[in-house]
């Protein structure tokens, strides 16, 4: 048992001075843009594209994540060539940069499928589609898809096969078929591995959506890049878009280690 002065002492060392240094930071720069004019643009100016940060993430990442899960089960699944697919597909997508393969997508990618759709409908008379009719947003959205599905499946399969072999035999034994046994008895179990790494995902795509700037998508860091060009204002428009950025990835951060240490608590 530990005294009371030993779980005192761990509590102190316990205590998050950094996120009390980090609050502290925060409130000077939000102090900074109450009182100063040229913050207070800034933040104006930067604040409209939040929107479509959160958009582009939340999107991206629940395609990642449904397209993740299924090549989790492909990479598990009995048949060669679909595991083989599904490690192909990982092994290369997780090799490229994510700034690659937005441009990729971007200006590579889309124009193949247009010229591929183009050689379907010109034959049925069908008006044929021009490049630019895809929305750079939704071309940026389907590269971060594409990247964080690899990381998700390694998510997904690591969990998948943390799941007690013994449960699996015993839902056999049941006569539960294989959906039934993936859908009852499986994928809840493999969640309570899951959560915390995908979570993770989740916070980094945050910051990663950041890279749609360079195809010009109107998000925090383009109209960041945008105002300090026209302004010369770098330090204090760098200064709020970090500020941004910060607030919500520590914030996410936290509440998924409060989440944590609720479901830790529940499980003892």
């Amino acid at each position: 048992m530990l005294s009371k002065k030993s779980k005192a002492n761990a509590q102190q060392q316990d205590f998050p001075y950094w996120l009390l240094a980090a609050c502290l930071i925060a409130v000077f720069f939000l102090i900074q843009i109450a009182t100063d004019d040229i913050y207070s643009k800034v933040m104006a100016t930067v604040s409209r594209g939040i929107g479509i940060t959160i958009f582009v993430t939340l999107t991206a990442f629940l395609f990642a994540s449904m397209l993740g899960l299924l090549l989790a089960v492909a990479s598990l699944s009995g048949s060669t060539l679909l595991r083989q697919t599904a490690r192909f597909y990982i092994e290369i997508v997780r090799g490229l940069p994510i700034i690659v393969l937005l441009l990729y997508i971007a200006f590579v990618g889309t124009p193949l499928i247009v010229m591929g759709l183009n050689a379907v409908l010109e034959p049925l008379g069908i008006d044929t589609l021009r490049t630019r009719d895809f929305p750079l947003l939704w071309r940026a959205i389907t590269a971060l898809t594409i990247g964080y599905s690899a990381f998700i499946a390694e998510v997904f399969r690591a969990g998948i096969q943390a799941v007690d072999t013994g449960q699996i035999e015993a839902a056999k034994a049941l006569g539960l078929g294989r959906w039934l046994r993936f859908r009852l008895i499986i994928f809840p179990q493999a969640l309570k591995t899951i959560l915390p790494p995908l979570g993770n995902d989740f916070v980094a795509m945050v910051k990663d959506s950041s890279l749609v700037s360079v195809l010009g998508v109107t998000d925090i860091t383009q109209l960041g890049k945008v105002y300090a060009a026209g302004s010369f204002r770098y330090l204090e428009t760098y200064n709020v878009v970090a500020l941004i950025y910060l607030m919500m990835t520590i914030s996410l951060s936290l509440a998924l280690r409060k989440f944590e240490r609720t479901k830790d608590t529940k499980a003892g």
